[in-house]
């Protein structure tokens, strides 16, 4: 993990740039999704382009992970990320870090079974392997710095408000 000294810079310039203009950090991201066939599903933000489906057994094709595990990705990659700038910029050496992050569910939910299970994860679990030369007491201290300041771990945590806008075309029937 030899490139702490750019990770730092990097998060110094970008702490430098916000206190300095709280706007610069203010703004809106943007992600499309649209469907290809099936439950396949291509998704578009920025230049990055990528493929969401079900498995098969699942209804799908296999063409790309599940919703779930997008989730799951980035959720652990939010938090491994953390850890690595924080670190970098606290000077902490890291050798390693490794997020796994477990979520259960039970699809009766997500299936219409029973309406008094929820559809979405009923606990989410993050297991963190850090590998360091540091004392134990100032790994958790970076830990808990990073996480504090996680922002998907926020969004996890906490309850946000999401609208939705239905736009509908009406299309001549076949």
């Amino acid at each position: 993990m030899g490139e702490n000294a750019d990770v730092k810079r990097n998060v110094e310039r970008s702490i430098e740039t916000i206190r300095a203009n709280p706007s610069a950090g203010q703004g809106t991201a943007t992600t499309t999704v649209r469907i290809r066939s099936g439950v396949t599903c291509d998704i578009e933000d920025g230049q990055w382009k990528l493929v969401a489906d079900e498995m098969p057994g699942d209804g799908g094709a296999g063409l790309g992970p599940d919703p779930g595990v997008f989730g799951r990705a980035a959720l652990g990659t939010c938090l491994a990320m953390g850890y690595v700038q924080w670190a970098a910029y606290l000077g902490v050496p890291l050798t390693s870090v490794a997020v796994t992050v477990e979520a259960d569910y039970d699809a009766r939910g997500m299936l219409g079974v029973d309406d008094s299970v929820s559809p979405g994860w009923s606990a989410v679990r993050c297991i963190v392997d850090i590998a360091s030369p540091a004392d134990e007491e100032k790994l958790r201290e970076l830990a808990d710095h990073a996480d504090r300041h996680s922002p998907l771990l926020a969004d996890f945590r906490n309850p946000l408000s999401i609208t939705r806008e239905l736009r509908i075309a009406h299309t001549a029937s076949k």
